[in-house]
């Protein structure tokens, strides 16, 4: 198996966590308040932590800090990516009305707001891949501590 299959198969699980959970909140209607989003980083933490933590199980005394960085990166940039493509195509296929629902809570006076949420959307799914593994990857990296 190789190196990059469970970051991506994480990632896909990942992701379909992601999209079950604003279909969710689509169905009980929250799905325009932003702050239900917060718990996305909730999804995609544990999606990152067990892939670290399972690709330090399989590379036993062979993980290094760099398979591990990795490891998260790619299952948070998966997750992220089809969840993008998901939100873009629920937005402008799906439910066309929601960007307008959205717009009306939340942003009145800005120009292309639809390439404005989906940029929002990639870019914090991005740095919250980022910010989650460098955590994470502190409890998992070899020390050189000299402990008597």
């Amino acid at each position: 198996m190789s190196i990059r299959t469970l970051p991506i198969r994480f990632g896909l699980v990942t992701a379909a966590v992601l999209i079950a959970y604003f279909l969710i909140l689509s169905l009980m209607g929250k799905h325009t308040n932003i702050f239900y989003s917060l718990f996305n980083g909730v999804i995609t933490g544990f999606g990152i932590h067990e892939t670290i933590k399972y690709t330090k199980i399989r590379e036993g005394n062979n993980f290094s800090y760099g398979d591990g960085f990795k490891s998260g990166l790619i299952t948070g940039f998966v997750a992220t990516l089809l969840f993008t493509v998901f939100f873009a195509f629920y937005a402008t296929e799906l439910n066309t009305v929601f960007l307008e629902k959205l717009s009306d809570v939340w942003a009145k006076d800005y120009g292309n707001f639809k390439a404005i949420v989906f940029f929002t959307v990639a870019i914090m799914g991005m740095a919250t891949t980022v910010v989650l593994t460098l955590a994470f990857m502190q409890l998992y990296k070899t020390t050189n501590n000299n402990r008597k």
